[in-house]
């Protein structure tokens, strides 16, 4: 096995290095997304309407329901699979920008993925909007050669055009909802449909060609809409929609507490992860209640939550009050850009610790990347950029951890190193007081980062693949980096056994 980023800086793929073929399976022509193009903003601004006008979601979400259940879409929403009592399945999450880092995890997805049963999607098929038009590259071409079926939980991108496209590609091309008559003059409803983003009138025109990259007998994969249940082997795993501000409807909620019943294990699949960044979101559902409490309850028998949107890796042992430790699990890092983990403070939440805690790419990485980045876009790479060592030495010292990777020589953490990492947002321990920071996380991850994204490795993507028994689930993060050893040999980034018994 290939030496993880946690073994050596050659492993987090940092050395120069044969870059990976991966480039050949692109298409000619990449479109980069820039989210300081006022174009793209624009364009997906049905986030922000719902935050400040109401949020439609719930509502269209059970239109949607209502047409697949007419259709015959079992009412359950359970996907019943003739897998074995052991047999394995690939995750991977917010995979749909189209360019160089989505395609870079590709090969070692392929590779680690050859006997698997099945795939989820989870969160944020296509960005920047989830036009049906983007599927071609942003879906069928990387996953042509997966040689098995593809399921799939929307994100909030994919619902800024009201999840037209997604219904078409993963629930048996859904027919368009028919239009609802206009709200009454003057209100808020009137106010954000006046102004709701919805797809060009000839979207979906390349989507029957697209198709036949993902159209053989074994790829086949039809849901019953865009949350359901699947019966695989000895578990269900429940693949929840939280549509465009991270929240369930009342509908889906009565559903999850329906599913989530009897001794079966569950897993959950979800847009929203329930712990993120040290800190918990339990996933409100309009009416009452959140999601972390059904998957906490003892009765539901829940063993893990996967959760996408956050672009990295994150795990979270959580234990509970029976006796048994949840796994909660943060898988967005299969193509869009990085999130930064350099900004996560010493963990400290619901019983797990830095002992416990872990993620990729390592803090020490995340900041090293983040710098470079910072350095580019200032045009200052001297004041800004530091070395692999330099974030990983400063990190721990701002921490209060041993370093993650065994060091090498010793490093000298100078002013300078200090006041970039402070600058950068880099996570302290309980007892440092707040200083002057960039906007890293809040804002320039959420919109300066995809305008200053790297191309060229390494891009820290990372997938995960959990083989089921009877007695066990075991789940391993695989790492992407976009060099050909770490293609050929996909390193494991962190593993875990979690019983079911």
């Amino acid at each position: 096995m290939s030496d993880s980023s946690r073994d050596t800086a050659e492993g987090a793929g940092w050395a120069a290095a044969e870059p990976g073929a991966y480039r050949a399976l692109m298409p000619s022509r990449v479109e980069k997304i820039s989210w300081l193009d006022p174009r793209m903003l624009w364009a997906a601004r049905n986030g922000v309407l719902a935050s400040l006008l109401g949020d439609p979601t719930g509502r269209t979400r059970a239109r949607w329901v209502e047409q697949r259940a007419a259709a015959g879409a079992p009412a359950d929403k359970v996907i019943r699979r003739p897998d074995p009592d052991r047999f394995s399945f690939m995750v991977i999450g917010d995979t749909g920008e189209g360019d160089a880092p989505q395609y870079a995890a590709v090969p070692g997805f392929l590779r680690v993925s050859q006997d698997t049963s099945f795939a989820v999607l989870a969160s944020d098929v296509i960005y920047p909007v989830g036009s049906a038009d983007d599927y071609e590259s942003k879906f069928f071409r990387p996953y042509q050669d997966y040689r098995a079926p593809i399921y799939a939980i929307p994100g909030n991108h994919d619902w800024y055009e009201d999840l037209g496209a997604f219904m078409r590609v993963f629930c048996d091309d859904a027919p368009p909802l028919p239009a609802e008559p206009r709200p009454r003059p003057l209100g808020r409803a009137w106010l954000r449909s006046l102004l709701w983003h919805r797809p060009r009138p000839d979207d979906g025109r390349l989507l029957d060609t697209a198709r036949r990259l993902r159209a053989a007998e074994d790829q086949r994969a039809v849901q019953p809409g865009p949350y359901w249940a699947i019966d695989a082997g000895p578990v269900r795993i429940i693949g929840i929609d939280t549509g465009l501000l991270g929240t369930l409807d009342a509908e889906q909620g009565a559903w999850l507490r329906e599913v989530s019943r009897g001794p079966r294990p569950k897993i959950l699949i979800t847009g929203s992860p329930l712990y993120v960044d040290g800190k918990h979101h339990p996933c409100a559902i309009d009416g009452g209640g959140t999601v972390d409490d059904i998957v906490t309850a003892p009765e539901h028998h829940y063993v893990a939550a996967i959760g996408g949107d956050i672009h990295n890796y994150q795990r979270y042992p959580v234990p509970l009050a029976d006796g048994r430790t949840l796994q909660y699990v943060v898988a967005g890092g299969g193509g869009a850009f990085m999130h930064a983990t350099h900004t996560i403070p010493r963990v400290n939440v619901a019983g797990v610790t830095e002992r416990e805690f872990r993620c990729y790419p390592l803090r020490g990485d995340s900041l090293a990347f983040y710098s470079r980045l910072y350095g580019r876009r200032l045009r200052l790479p001297r004041l800004f950029a530091l070395t692999a060592a330099e974030g990983q030495a400063v990190v721990a010292e701002r921490l209060g951890i041993p370093p993650t990777r065994v060091p090498g020589p010793e490093v000298e953490v100078t002013r300078r190193i200090r006041r970039v990492a402070g600058l950068l947002g880099t996570g302290s321990g309980p007892d440092r007081r707040k200083r002057l920071r960039l906007p890293v996380r809040k804002v320039y991850t959420q919109v300066f980062s995809p305008g200053s994204a790297t191309y060229s490795p390494p891009f820290f993507k990372c997938f995960l693949r959990l083989d089921v028994t009877p007695e066990s689930v075991r789940l391993r993060c695989f790492a992407a980096t976009g060099n050909l050893a770490q293609e050929l040999n996909p390193p494991v980034e962190d593993e875990v056994t979690i019983p079911l018994v």
